[in-house]
């Protein structure tokens, strides 16, 4: 097996001493559970409640839109939010911003794949996301007023997910969870609009972990069925860096992202340092938000636009080229 291609996931995070599985593995565990952490990365009860943060977050792309859905616990809050995008328009035609209560808004377990399920639910408006276990396959359900998604994510052709687990500067260990790219089916609506999801891709990023008070990052994130990539620079250095290529989970190095941070529509050069990618990201318009709750803060930039490129499984293998895969890049940064 070559150097950079992935073992099979662990079913838990940690071993049965309570230390931690380190690395990157092809394919998810059944659950990402803490409760048994060794005294090596163990914090004070309260110290590891203010800092566990734990997400999910779903991506639906057609040649028409693009979708973004996150339901987010930080701990003392947790907040959702969901846009869609329309790639022919080039804006935002729907969009979703609700800040919950603790303990009350959001559910998140700590399965990643099989078994998992996130909720969120404030005044009539609700975001569901839940694995089928008679299907293997993902649903999706939104309903937000005049905007609705009723998707479901068919899991079965598709390629091994990625699981990192890595210590974060600052906090302690995280985990995180990225699926491939899934054959989607279902509808999105908007007003009067309808969007028919056949022929979509979709995607989730199940994160969890204990993270610095201060954190940021860059990301980038785009798939077809049979190609498709997670990138990160920032708080988890370079431990979800990774390539699917027809069919293969390959690991990549670190990610370097060239890009202006004030010129939001601006093109980004993103590529890694093992030679095993290089892309160029065309934003085609984006989605933004800035909160400042006096005890916290969180900036925000989501552009959504096209990636052309090329990327190798190895630096003997040929390189594939890419032409204007959808995909979504990031530059976030959160004091929670």
């Amino acid at each position: 097996m070559p150097a950079n291609f992935l073992p099979p996931a662990p079913a838990q995070v940690l071993h049965p001493d309570g230390q931690v599985r380190f690395g990157k593995y092809a394919g998810a565990p059944s659950i990402i559970d803490w409760t048994s952490l060794a005294a090596a990365h163990r914090r004070g009860k309260l110290w590891q409640t203010l800092h566990h943060k734990h997400w999910h977050y779903v991506a639906l792309a057609t040649e028409e839109i693009f979708c973004g859905i996150a339901i987010v616990d930080v701990g003392w809050i947790n907040t959702a939010f969901a846009y869609v995008f329309d790639r022919l328009a080039g804006k935002l035609i729907a969009s979703y911003s609700q800040d919950g209560l603790p303990g009350l808004t959001a559910t998140l377990n700590a399965h990643p794949a099989e078994r998992a399920s996130s909720a969120f639910r404030f005044l009539g408006k609700r975001i569901r996301f839940q694995h089928l276990p008679a299907s293997g396959g993902y649903e999706l359900q939104l309903q937000c007023g005049s905007f609705s998604i009723n998707a479901m994510l068919d899991a079965k052709p598709a390629a091994a997910s990625l699981l990192a687990v890595g210590e974060v500067l600052g906090g302690t260990v995280h985990a995180t969870v990225k699926s491939a790219g899934m054959p989607l089916s279902g509808e999105v609506r908007v007003g009067s609009r309808s969007f028919n999801l056949q022929k979509g891709v979709g995607s989730y990023d199940h994160s969890n972990g204990f993270l610095a008070r201060e954190t940021g990052w860059r990301w980038a994130s785009a798939h077809a069925l049979d190609i498709g990539f997670n990138l990160q620079a920032g708080y988890f250095s370079s431990h979800e860096n990774a390539l699917w290529l027809d069919g293969q989970l390959i690991s990549l190095g670190a990610a370097q992202f060239d890009f202006d941070p004030g010129q939001a529509m601006a093109d980004w050069h993103i590529y890694t340092d093992d030679g095993l990618l290089d892309l160029h990201f065309h934003p085609e318009g984006f989605r933004a938000e800035n909160k400042n709750l006096v005890i916290a803060s969180s900036r925000y930039l989501q552009p959504i636009g096209v990636f052309s490129g090329w990327v190798r499984a190895s630096l003997d293998a040929p390189k594939r080229q890419i032409e204007k895969l959808v995909g979504v890049t990031e530059d976030h940064f959160s004091k929670w």
